[in-house]
């Protein structure tokens, strides 16, 4: 059995390896489970007891040497590998690694916020997921309120209500609570409704609501400041017309369209052949809202308006069906590359 071991040892001696398909031969070769260090062990219980130990430690540094041989040779010829077939070409031309696109809702919703920012709307955000206060009593909800039904909101829990908001104006309701007049800021987030998804609508959206309460605000100051708005967003030649409507938490109310851009006011499938597009809601703070927040409806008055990031899309971007926005298609998204 020694005579075995020295014969082995002084092959590893001689061994010349020059490629990983000779190091791969002799890995098989003396150290696989049918090489020639293995049938050593297979053969160990033939050795007379008393020569076991010394023949056991001799084995043992053999199968550890042939390992570090095996090691140091890999990793000689790996780095060698390294710095000849796959060393970098300097003179190659640049492979100009793809960049992704900003999400079109995202672009948008930017493109709000810096407007408002513009003059003085500062952001303010709130929790998804809401209390019954927040989204609808300080807001001038009464009780029988159709908003409050499971068909129109998530309700998380019941006993005291806890749903994920339908709309940013819990956040301003937050501000107003806790923010002494005066107040200009802006609430953008994503809101949720039970409506069944279509071409025209989904159940989770995001809105940009707006807020400003000051002494002597009126609606005249509201028509500008959304007039301002139509401009920067739709360019110079868009014209606005409000029209009368309700809303719990305004009073009074108006709905506002802006003309199509995509007809030019011509009309068109888009605008229903109207030449108007409704784009927000919008009116002066229902005192109760005021009272409900603590603020003084003697001294404060105030509007707001709220508007859906995706219809503001829609029209700015020509997109025809709201639900390009939530599948991720690559197709679609890789075409705002270059919007900023």
């Amino acid at each position: 059995m020694k005579d075995k071991i020295e014969d082995i040892k002084q092959q590893l001696e001689n061994l010349k390896i020059d490629s990983l398909e000779q190091l791969e031969d002799f890995r098989i070769q003396f150290l696989s489970k049918k090489g020639k260090i293995q049938g050593l062990f297979a053969d160990f219980k033939n050795v007379a007891k008393e020569e076991k130990p010394k023949v056991g430690q001799m084995m043992n540094v053999l199968k550890n040497q042939a390992q570090e041989i095996y090691n140091d040779i890999k990793e000689n010829l790996s780095s060698q590998d390294v710095g000849t077939d796959k060393q970098m070409d300097l003179t190659r031309p640049v492979e100009f690694s793809h960049i992704g696109a900003r999400h079109p809702i995202s672009l948008v919703r930017n493109e709000i916020i810096e407007i408002f920012n513009r003059i003085g709307f500062v952001i303010s955000e709130g929790p998804e997921v809401e209390d019954d206060f927040h989204i609808f009593t300080a807001l001038n909800f009464p009780p029988e309120h159709p908003a409050r039904d499971m068909q129109d909101t998530f309700f998380i829990e019941k006993d005291p209500d806890i749903a994920l908001r339908t709309h940013t104006s819990s956040v301003q309701a937050r501000v107003m609570e806790n923010t002494k007049p005066p107040i200009r800021t802006i609430s953008p987030g994503r809101v949720f409704r039970n409506e069944a998804i279509s071409a025209r609508a989904h159940c989770i959206f995001h809105q940009v609501e707006g807020l400003y309460v000051d002494k002597n605000v009126s609606f005249s100051d509201l028509k500008q400041t959304l007039l301002y708005f139509a401009k920067e967003m739709f360019g110079e030649e868009t014209k606005i017309r409000l029209r009368p409507s309700y809303f719990p938490f305004t009073e009074p109310s108006a709905e506002m369209d802006v003309s199509c851009n995509i007809c030019g006011g011509k009309g068109c499938n888009v605008c229903k052949y109207t030449g108007w597009l409704e784009i927000l809601g919008c009116g002066m703070v229902d005192p109760n809202v005021l009272t409900n927040c603590g603020i003084d409806a003697q001294e404060y008055t105030g509007f707001a308006f709220g508007m859906g990031v995706e219809r503001i899309a829609m029209l700015k971007y020509q997109v025809k069906d709201l639900r390009l926005f939530f599948e991720n298609d690559k197709r679609f998204l890789e075409q705002f590359s270059g919007a900023y």
